[in-house]
């Protein structure tokens, strides 16, 4: 066994499963003495795992080719691990106001975050499922966390019957393909010759993969699961995961079919267009909060479906421009929900965002520019994402695709526009509570990311992952 190998290729992802168990084991003897410092140790410990994999940026090939890594899957993974801990920093305050703080939840995000480890780390379809599985199970528990509360029961149950389901797709999909090539390697798969049988298995796997990001028709399963599970376990949701299943996403589309992009890359392409409609339309319609931004991100995650679409070269380095910035806006824009608490409890419905620039005028300006930011206003850094996003698209000639996401982009303006029309023009309500002091120093971070010096990083970015796009 070639340990050199094993540890530029997996060290982020073996010390983040040593200290998981270990962590497991400590618990279960100090129980609520673990509890009390539990969020604060897998904060550490996952901004660990995001060092290493910068450091190891240049990856390698490990355990037989089942795991493959490289500078733009260790990019991913490091902006994985940081947004999975800046979300246990956001979720701290709020566990506690609700008696929700055990040790079990900091351990289920350094599981799921091994998840998305293994599955952007996978160059086989064994690998891949065993990642998949490893965050869904993680994700299923946390969605259901407050188990004294029916409507987060109903989601986690929702999101394991669903996930479940979406598992097996993608496990009978691979089983196909598998079958048909005689190999689970994702190289040997692309060398193979294309026919029937594999197409059956891609468009299962398509399928399933789908419902993980959750583009429409498989989006069903979103507003109600972010409506119920705990508003931390909805700002981890819509930052890491999503950010790690649609890198993955890619990553299957591009190394295992590559060289069939003329069977899928229409799929995809209807695929895309369906999530931005329904993701615009639905949300206009929407007054609690979090479905509302559970229709946005179903929209959101249409466009980044444009850059997979546009294929490895044209979309490659703009999926994980867009995924990285939108990843980043959510987290701030859930950190400022999860600071608007009233004394009758957290708020949700939209209408209890007016006169939030009297009450929290800090608090107003942030949430208005991460708005404007996912929205895709000029100058701020999610313009510059749609932008990249667009650019590839058009790079690989899917026009009514870009043209269809303009579309979206404009109708969507309608409900991010109402949010700031609340805030700043609606009239003042009771006073919010005031935020702790990491939850505005989170907030504020984010907010300044999305400004236009963040275009030097997306810039960067762009070189590290291979991309070659310039501004202009």
């Amino acid at each position: 066994m070639d340990w050199n190998s094993i540890i530029n290729a997996a060290s982020p992802e073996l010390f983040l499963a040593f200290v998981g168990l270990v962590a497991v084991l400590i618990g279960a003897a100090l129980k609520e003495k673990f509890a009390a410092v539990s969020l604060t140790f897998a904060a550490v410990v996952l901004l660990i795992a995001s060092g290493l994999s910068l450091f190891l940026i240049d990856g390698g090939t490990a355990f037989g080719g089942l795991w493959e890594t490289d500078r733009y899957t260790n990019l991913a993974k490091a902006v994985c691990y940081l947004c999975a801990a800046v979300s246990l920093i956001l979720a701290e305050n709020y566990l506690v106001r609700e008696k929700l703080i055990r040790f079990e939840y900091a351990l289920l995000v350094i599981f799921a975050s091994l998840g998305m480890g293994i599955a952007l780390s996978a160059n086989d379809l064994m690998t891949l499922y065993l990642g998949i599985e490893t965050l869904g199970l993680s994700s299923y528990v946390l969605a259901a966390f407050n188990r004294d509360s029916q409507r987060s029961s109903e989601a986690g149950l929702k999101y394991f019957v669903l996930g479940s389901l979406a598992s097996g797709i993608i496990l009978y999909g691979a089983s196909l393909v598998y079958g048909f090539t005689g190999a689970t390697n994702f190289d040997q798969i692309a060398a193979a010759d294309f026919n029937m049988g594999i197409l059956f298995g891609l468009v299962l796997m398509i399928t399933g993969l789908a419902f993980k990001v959750s583009a429409a028709p498989l989006h069903v399963w979103t507003p109600d699961v972010y409506e119920g599970a705990p508003t931390p376990v909805v700002a981890f949701f819509a930052s890491a995961p999503k950010l790690a299943a649609m890198i993955v996403f890619g990553s299957v589309m591009f190394e295992a079919f590559g060289n069939a992009i003329d069977q899928w890359q229409d799929v995809i392409v209807i695929i895309s267009g369906a999530s931005m409609i329904i993701g615009a339309v639905g949300a206009l319609r929407q007054t609690n909060i979090k479905r509302l931004f559970a229709y946005s991100s179903i929209g959101n995650m249409g466009y980044a479906l444009i850059a997979l679409a546009s294929g490895p070269e044209a979309g490659g380095a703009a999926l994980l421009v867009y995924m990285v910035i939108y990843a980043l806006s959510q987290l701030g824009i859930f950190g400022v929900i999860l600071s608007m608490r009233r004394r009758g409890g957290m708020v949700e419905d939209i209408n209890e965002l007016s006169g939030l620039s009297t009450s929290m005028p800090w608090l107003a300006v942030c949430m208005t520019a991460l708005v404007f930011s996912v929205a895709g206003i000029p100058p701020l850094g999610g313009f510059f994402g749609k932008l990249v996003v667009f650019q590839a698209g058009i790079e690989a000639g899917l026009w009514p695709i870009v043209i269809i996401g303009i579309i979206a982009s404009v109708i969507s303006l309608g409900y991010y526009l109402r949010i700031i029309m609340l805030i700043w023009g609606g009239e003042k309500q009771p006073a919010f509570q005031e935020m702790s002091g990491t939850v505005a120093l989170t907030v504020t971070t984010a907010t300044l990311l999305v400004f236009p010096v963040f275009v030097v990083f997306i810039g960067w970015m762009m070189a590290l992952a291979g991309g070659n796009f310039t501004f202009g």
